[in-house]
């Protein structure tokens, strides 16, 4: 059939959706030994591997297995579990299997330093395990040494991490993690790519705590089936979809069980429909979920559902509050009446805007001698969080440097972190520019600290670039309550930026983890930490800067400030009356909701207007990570 990869040949034909997937882009079609599977030293470094001669990794143990790889090598599968201690991560429990998925070694290990945190829920350690333990790290160096071959493979599931907690040093490495590749340096997780490739249940909720033994065999066959069937018949596998579909299901089972028993919807089919390019509705419609929608508009034949299409925002808000908690996928619509739409904004509204976010995005750090470095000033600004631009200032009578970030709470961070801290040989202060726009900032500030969206929700800076999402959720993973981890990408390039957003179960994790953090800084680490500030009410606080700005975006201390009009006032009551409708309907929501609102921009002769999207999932305090 035309499309589908070859059973014979293993070829993939040209116009085949398979030639874009990852794994095709990576290896290639065609099947290859295991040596092409194993990582180079460039894939190494840049996934955090302990290395010979790297800085972060003196005193390792190598496995000393340095003789030529072949495609007949021995693979070896290695998986580890770790406990907090006051040190970080320690290893409490290791894994080895041979090819055969014999177990070589399955051995408690007791730290050196005292556990704070034994992450039975993950780790399946317990204290009452560990009481009678005799058996120390430099055991177990010993006897991976005596066990693996001079020409060993190890093969595992993000085994950079196992490795540093071993702190030993492998040359050669298959990560499962890596092999199955995806876009955007995403990583499948091993429970899922062992059911979805061996059709095996690991890690179940049953279980207390991981199987080390067990993951270490799954990640070897993993790694065995990619090497025997190569990867056109691992790409024709389509991942991605069964991911999407596995996803979903569970979504229309959570929602099912919640539902009274009268309201449940019965699925159409039981066997999905083959989709080359899943659109988000057509799963929808593929478990048997039709979207509701809720306003005042007409609706073509997209698909959606219509339901008693309402003439008042109270009405439409009734109407939600009724239908909304039987759907698995609601649009609701309100509206400010057409006399109020974008492009009748007050006049310089949306430059007020823009230059009160600009003013508090921006710092002045100074002064700095002659001949100052910019380089390192950069670089320890950079620090806090992404930069937009840097300027130097030379109309003083000494230099100073100029910053504008990317995001509020890394300008916030550096005033706070950097005033008074000497940089490139100089003591400096570190200050907003000095407007009408910026004089109530603390005010701002602290009001964004207190909303209810940042509740539970830190900011954390400094991360290293070439750590990966897994990574950087495996590093914070010792943090007690942590829920979500948000990374932010440049848009560009897709690489993920120097910071990261940690949505905690309670303002009290959060507390608690800012110390942690904080206490990492003072032994050494580069990472920096505080609230966050990204407002999920981001529309009261516009309102609230067009009231305070200048008649030319607030840039003068001289400027009086302009009495809102009459339109001006009657629309600022519109939109906070809008504002309680949605937050009482986003009460109404269950737990676990994702949530988005839009409000759109204006493509017109007058000119274009850029809309505004906010996101959040409803937490058990009806709160949201933004």
């Amino acid at each position: 059939m035309s499309g589908l990869i070859s059973t014979n040949s293993g070829c993939i034909p040209k116009n085949s959706d398979l030639q874009c997937d990852p794994i095709i882009r990576k290896y290639g079609e065609s099947k290859q030994g295991l040596t092409r599977y194993i990582l180079t030293l460039e894939e190494l470094k840049k996934n955090d591997y302990p290395m010979k001669g790297s800085p972060g990794c003196k005193g390792y143990v190598h496995t000393e297995c340095d003789q030529q790889r072949t495609d007949s090598s021995p693979l070896f599968g290695l998986d580890c579990e770790m406990c907090l201690t006051a040190r970080g991560n320690e290893v409490t429990r290791v894994s080895l299997v041979d090819a055969q998925g014999q177990c070589l070694l399955n051995e408690l290990v007791k730290p050196e330093s005292t556990i704070v945190n034994y992450r039975t829920r993950f780790s399946g350690i317990t204290r009452k395990m560990l009481l009678p333990v005799k058996t120390r790290l430099p055991d177990i160096q010993s006897r991976l040494k005596k066990i693996l071959p001079h020409d060993a493979v190890l093969v595992g599931h993000s085994l950079n991490a196992d490795l540093q907690a071993l702190e030993m040093i492998h040359p050669s490495v298959i990560d499962t993690s890596l092999l199955f590749a995806r876009n955007e340096g995403r990583r499948f997780k091993l429970k899922f790519l062992a059911k979805a490739v061996l059709g095996k249940e690991i890690q179940c909720d049953q279980n207390l705590g991981h199987d080390p033994t067990e993951d270490a065999r799954a990640a070897l066959e993993l790694a065995q089936f990619f090497i025997e069937q190569g990867p056109a018949k691992v790409a024709e596998l389509n991942l991605e979809m069964l991911l999407t579909t596995e996803r979903l299901t569970e979504v229309s089972q959570n929602k099912s069980a919640l539902q009274p028993q009268g309201c449940r919807v019965q699925k159409q089919s039981n066997d999905p429909p083959h989709l080359s390019k899943p659109c988000f509705l057509d799963c929808l419609q593929v478990t048997g979920q039709k979207p509701l929608l809720l306003g005042r508009q007409e609706v073509d034949s997209s698909g959606l559902c219509q339901s008693n299409l309402s003439t008042s925002n109270k009405q439409i808000l009734q109407r939600a509050l009724e239908d909304v908690p039987l759907s698995t996928f609601s649009i609701v619509q309100f509206s400010l009446g057409p006399e109020y739409i974008a492009s009748h904004l007050p006049a310089g509204f949306c430059e007020k805007v823009r230059s009160k976010l600009t003013d508090m995005l921006t710092i002045y750090a100074g002064p700095f001698e002659e001949s100052f470095c910019l380089k390192s000033v950069k670089k320890e600004f950079g620090k806090c969080g992404p930069i937009q631009s840097l300027t130097v200032v030379t109309e003083t009578y000494q230099p100073y440097v100029c910053i504008q970030y990317e995001v509020l709470e890394a300008a916030q961070l550096a005033v706070e972190s950097l005033d008074g801290a000497e940089v490139a040989g100089s003591c400096i202060k570190v200050q907003r520019p000095v407007t009408a726009a910026t004089l109530d900032c603390d005010v701002l500030i602290q009001e964004l600290e207190q909303d209810i969206e940042n509740e539970g929700v830190i900011y954390v800076a400094g991360l290293k670039k070439s750590l990966s999402e897994t990574d950087l959720q495996e590093e914070f993973s010792q943090l007690e309550g942590l829920e979500t981890l948000f990374l932010p990408k440049d848009l560009q390039s897709g690489r993920h930026r120097n910071c990261c957003f940690l949505k905690f179960q309670t303002s009290q994790s959060a507390v608690d983890a800012l110390e942690v953090i904080n206490s990492w800084a003072v032994k050494g680490s580069k990472l920096r930490s505080r609230k966050a500030l990204a407002s999920g009410h981001l529309w009261r606080w516009i309102w609230q800067m067009n009231h305070s700005s200048g008649k030319q975006g607030g840039n003068s201390l001289c400027e009086k400030t302009v009495p809102l009009s009459d339109s001006e006032q009657d629309l600022r009551k519109k939109v906070k009356k809008l504002d309680q409708i949605i937050k009482k309907l986003y009460r109404s929501l269950q737990k676990n909701t994702l949530c988005v609102v839009l409000f759109p921009g204006t493509n017109s002769i007058h000119g274009s207007q850029s809309g505004l999207g906010l996101m959040g999932i409803k937490d058990n305090g009806g709160s949201s990570a933004c």
